[in-house]
């Protein structure tokens, strides 16, 4: 393993992520409002869409770090550029000290990462799949075993449906085995984008009691984006807020309450805070497009 004495787990500096757009094509980002509508466009029918903007951050050693945001704002393709899968255009990302750029291979023994639509080999059993992605990182099947029926277990899966074929569980227990395929490994940063997007309730809790325990008994440092606002408030040391590409608020959860006045005497919630920084400019988006 290699050396992890900074106590800055990710370092985020001005990164910009753009994207070349054709006409006539559908692109998941919203509308940008500098003039042109949806970025620059040149003369061939082509746009350049800004997904991440210039965004900077500092994640410390053992946190939980959420981003949240509206679909389109760059959550995904924000962690995207953070586990290497894209290449930022502008800035710099440094994970323990580690350039992802310049010690990609490094970076990647580091982290590990969860998406909300994880691919497996579904004719294989969680297991297989498991023990495949072990054997990609080094670990030997013996090990890689007694880890991953540690970790389903402790996930709430019952041990039969570990050794049937992946296309005969349901997409809740197909996400906790994508879970439990990222921490196999024993990242120490751990980057989950949207775990519990279309977990029924009880899965959603049984993943977020394991992401505690995470962080209270592992040494892991965690990047979380969601949806659920609850979640974010219960999992979160800080929280920073995107839309559009950029960063527009960045506090620990209680701080951002803080950013909103309490409404007929009940105090602010983060959905309240969401909403005041982000539903103001989607209602003026809606309005543009309708002129």
């Amino acid at each position: 393993m290699y050396a992890v004495e900074n106590d800055i787990a990710l370092n985020v500096a001005g990164v910009t992520k753009k994207f070349v757009k054709s006409e006539g094509f559908p692109w998941p980002w919203k509308r940008r409002r500098n003039g042109d509508q949806n970025g620059r466009q040149n003369g061939n029918g082509r746009r350049t869409v800004v997904a991440v903007d210039g965004v900077e951050f500092q994640v410390h050693r053992g946190e939980v770090f959420g981003i949240l945001g509206p679909n389109g704002s760059g959550k995904s393709t924000l962690v995207r550029c953070l586990s290497t899968l894209l290449l930022p255009d502008e800035g710099s990302i440094a994970v323990f000290g580690h350039d992802v750029l310049q010690e990609e291979m490094v970076v990647k023994r580091l982290i590990n990462r969860v998406s909300v639509d994880a691919s497996f080999f579904k004719k294989l059993t969680p297991m297989e799949n498991l023990l495949y992605g072990a054997r990609l990182y080094g670990l030997g099947a013996r090990e890689a075993k007694r880890r991953a029926l540690e970790i389903l277990e402790r996930l709430g899966l019952e041990r039969e449906p570990i050794f049937q074929p992946m296309e005969e569980m349901s997409r809740g227990m197909q996400q906790k085995v994508a879970i439990a395929r990222a921490f196999l490994t024993q990242p120490i940063v751990l980057l989950l984008d949207e775990p519990t997007t279309g977990l029924d309730p009880r899965s959603k809790r049984e993943v977020q009691a394991f992401v505690e325990e995470l962080r209270d008994t592992h040494d892991a440092t965690i990047l979380l984006t969601t949806h659920d606002m609850q979640e974010a408030d219960a999992l979160c040391d800080r929280i920073a807020i995107l839309d559009d590409g950029k960063i527009v608020a960045l506090d620990t959860p209680a701080g951002l309450k803080s950013l909103v006045p309490s409404i007929n005497g009940h105090e602010p919630t983060l959905e309240d805070v969401f909403m005041e920084l982000t539903g103001k400019q989607l209602v003026k988006d809606e309005d543009e497009k309708s002129e």
